[in-house]
């Protein structure tokens, strides 16, 4: 095993096996998908250890998705979880954030790790607290500076392909967003825990402090830093204020740091913003982070929808990768309201696959205008064995076609039957060809 990290290796001119098999996958010279490893527009998702096909995220490959999965305190099912992991890859996810904060939490991890063969991140940070609050019966805001690195290592040891960490809200930021006219404060998970944890010890944070530390846990492993936006709007009241772009400015520092010591980096960003102000979000993050793939939840376009927020961050998300974004974690109909059930996950993957074909396409990634074309074909020829096998998801247009009365014309659907607009052009286009 090679003692360089993926990022030192394109450095020196080395190109890599990850990287000969990932340009295949992308459609990408070695030479190229190397030459942009080193510049640290494309990451290489693979740990060390953990034995899967590398994932590359970034400059000219295809658009990423990402499902988060994990147990909760109220919700503690390692089977569901599990099913979650293989239903969100069969449906298109690249990789699965497991975000367990229930029970067990190593068997939790480990067996989402076998079951699914794709690239896994965690928050390290929640493993500090559960290990702090339910084993060592303390207050999360006592955990140690060891306590929460000894978390890290753990993960990240045990094969873990990219980690969350939570370093861009440092004690000058987290002083000035109280004075700010947020509406939401910090909405992030990880990002509320550090913000607690600084005040309540009135203390740095120790993933900025010690960033150094943090980075010699990643090149041990090459695992990817994904430089948590904790400060992330929550509403769009908050879209591209100060706090979001104050953290993204250290955020952009703390990638170039990564960089020189041989830790690859991704970005993560918003968040709820709304549609016009994605593209600018996209421009700012590749322009302060020197081109560093950006990671975004959605982005979230409205706070309305409940229940449709697969729809609101799958219409951010597409906008998002058209202008730079390329890795979208995919949001779920419950999200904001409650853990996701398995139909959840389905269909917040499915959402996401879309956003991410339909800016894949508006990219010209090679091949990926195929899978429509081949679509468009079926259609014309009123094959629908055909078009079902296209779907993204072929049980429910099944489902979807099959609700017809028993005397229709199987040849059309149900809404024109007769007056079927591709029906009648194939007829009139055979008589004409018959004339000509």
């Amino acid at each position: 095993m090679s003692s360089l990290t993926q990022i030192e290796a394109a450095k020196k001119g080395v190109i890599t096996e990850e990287v000969k098999v990932a340009s295949i996958e992308e459609k990408m010279s070695p030479e190229l998908m190397s030459e942009r490893v080193a510049k640290g527009t494309i990451v290489i998702c693979k740990n060390r250890i953990h034995n899967i096909k590398p994932l590359a995220i970034g400059e000219g490959c295809r658009i990423k998705i990402n499902a988060n999965i994990g147990t909760s305190e109220d919700i503690n099912s390692l089977d569901e979880e599990i099913e979650k992991a293989k239903i969100a890859v069969k449906y298109g996810a690249d990789a699965i954030m497991d975000l367990s904060t229930g029970r067990d939490l190593e068997l939790t991890r480990n067996k989402i790790m076998e079951s699914v063969p794709v690239a896994i991140g965690t928050v390290p940070i929640y493993q500090a607290i559960v290990s702090c609050v339910r084993e060592k019966k303390k207050s999360f805001a006592e955990m140690t500076v060891d306590e929460i690195f000894e978390a890290i290592e753990k993960q990240v040891a045990s094969g873990v392909d990219f980690i969350t960490v939570h370093c861009g809200i440092n004690w000058k930021i987290l002083k000035t967003i109280g004075k700010s006219e947020r509406l939401m404060g910090i909405v992030s998970r990880g990002g509320s825990i550090t913000a607690r944890w600084m005040a309540h010890n009135k203390k740095e944070n120790p993933l900025f402090e010690y960033y150094d530390r943090l980075i010699d846990i990643a090149r041990k492993y090459d695992c990817v830093f994904s430089l948590g936006d904790g400060l992330r709007p929550g509403a769009i009241a908050d879209a591209t204020d100060r706090p979001q772009i104050q953290e993204l400015i250290t955020l952009g520092e703390l990638t170039e740091r990564a960089r020189e010591r041989g830790v690859q980096v991704m970005v993560e960003g918003p968040g709820h913003i709304p549609l016009d102000q994605v593209p600018s979000n996209m421009m700012i993050q590749k322009t302060l982070c020197k081109g560093a793939p950006f990671y975004v939840l959605g982005p979230i376009v409205t706070d309305i929808a409940p229940g449709y927020d697969h729809i609101t961050s799958a219409i951010g998300g597409a906008v998002a990768a058209m202008n730079g974004a390329n890795f979208l974690c995919y949001v779920t109909p419950s999200e904001h309201l409650s853990l996701p059930t398995i139909d959840d996950v389905k269909e917040g993957v499915i959402a996401s696959k879309i956003a991410a074909h339909a800016a894949d396409i508006a990219n010209g990634y090679p091949g990926a205008v195929d899978w429509d074309n081949e679509m468009g074909k079926a259609r014309k020829n009123l094959d629908w064995d055909k078009q079902l096998e296209l779907c993204i998801d072929p049980e429910k247009a099944k489902k979807y076609r099959g609700n017809r009365p028993a005397e229709s014309d199987k040849e059309t659907c149900s809404m024109c039957g007769d007056l079927c607009a591709v029906k009648n052009y194939n007829d009139a286009r055979k008589k004409l060809d018959e004339e000509s």
